[in-house]
């Protein structure tokens, strides 16, 4: 069965590449025909490689990541530097072309939800009401666009550390209501938990089913998905994630 999942996370640098290379690796050993893409990032392209990696070279790194741009701020920003730009339509087109290749597609965002990607022709209907959108158009996209879009299931990734609850709820409330259904929430364990760490996934519980919430251990600072994989609680937290 054809599947889109998008990786989007609370903030940038919360382990959203970690886990989709995880997710990537964990199904194309299961024989599943998936792919992982980033179609947008800026500053290094680490994080296309770790991806490139997990999928033993079946893309370039080009079809994963098409659109890079050198300055380490906001992509949008980035490409106005280099006089260059990403619209929408060709986000979309390039992660459909993916579709009909592979059965499950993982693509992964740029910073958080609401962090800017690219432009918009014309101008783009808000997803959600805001006073902030409703005044005019969008100019701008961002990865709530792309899910919507893509029709794809979220997946919210977070340190699990205090004040992430708060962080959590939010990009949930800034989904449209059918993605924000659908959502799964993985929070990625820091190398010595605190108690907010050891209480947060009861917490967010109260809040949404405890089905839809998830946790990887401290995987090192140096992050290998072969040997994560080697872990059995970091199958279980993939498997139940994809069933």
């Amino acid at each position: 069965m054809k599947q889109t999942l998008f990786i989007t996370g609370t903030d940038t640098g919360v382990g959203k590449t970690v886990l989709t290379a995880l997710l990537t690796r964990f199904l194309r050993e299961r024989g599943v025909n998936a792919a992982a893409l980033k179609p947008v990032c800026s500053g290094g392209r680490a994080d296309a490689r770790a991806l490139h990696a997990a999928m033993d070279g079946t893309l370039t790194l080009d079809e994963i990541n098409p659109w890079h741009f050198r300055a380490p701020i906001a992509p949008l920003l980035a490409a106005r530097r280099e006089k260059r730009s990403v619209k929408l339509s060709q986000a979309l087109a390039h992660v459909r072309t993916m579709q009909r290749r592979f059965d499950v597609v993982l693509v992964e965002g740029a910073g958080g939800l609401l962090s800017p990607l690219g432009v918009c022709s014309g101008g783009l209907r808000p997803s959600q009401s805001s006073a902030l959108t409703e005044r005019r158009y969008k100019e701008s996209f961002d990865s709530r666009d792309l899910i919507t879009a893509l029709r794809a299931t979220p997946i919210i990734v977070a340190p699990n550390k205090l004040g992430v609850v708060n962080q959590i709820l939010l990009t949930l409330e800034a989904l449209p209501p059918a993605a924000a259904k659908q959502a799964r929430v993985v929070l990625m364990s820091p190398p010595k938990p605190g108690a907010a760490s050891k209480t947060n996934l009861n917490l967010l519980a109260e809040f949404l089913n405890a089905n839809r919430i998830f946790s990887l251990p401290w995987l090192g600072k140096r992050f290998d998905a072969t040997e994560a994989l080697k872990n059995p609680r970091v199958k279980r937290t993939l498997k139940g994630l994809i069933d």
